[in-house]
């Protein structure tokens, strides 16, 4: 059976998602990326596999080690898919705002 996943399912895990921090600042081999967490390499190995497949990273072989990047397509797409959740409620948020500021006005000292 083959699993088809997403990025969104990639991203529900937490582990997955303190790698994408981790290569956010710099890109790093599965065994650097492996020495930051308590999980077992084979372990951190398939959450790779997951994000690669997910087209959250990618993979760039040099000499014998393989460095794992962020893919910023694959970023982008999850950030375009929030981005109209996060206007809608900033929109709220200003709109709650402004109803406190009319219903206990500051006093003026």
């Amino acid at each position: 059976m083959n699993l088809r996943r997403d990025a969104f399912q990639a991203i529900a895990d937490p582990t997955r998602r303190a790698i994408l921090l981790l290569l956010a600042s710099q890109s790093l081999t599965a065994g650097a990326i492996a020495a930051s967490f308590d999980s077992a390499r084979p372990t951190v190995s398939k959450h790779l596999q997951i994000l690669t497949e997910c087209e959250l990273l990618t993979q760039e072989q040099k000499g014998r080690e393989m460095y794992y990047h962020l893919n910023p397509v694959g970023i982008k797409a999850i950030a375009d898919f929030v981005e109209p959740f996060r206007q809608m409620w900033d929109e709220r948020f200003n709109q709650l705002e402004a109803l406190l500021k009319a219903r206990h006005p500051q006093n003026p000292a």
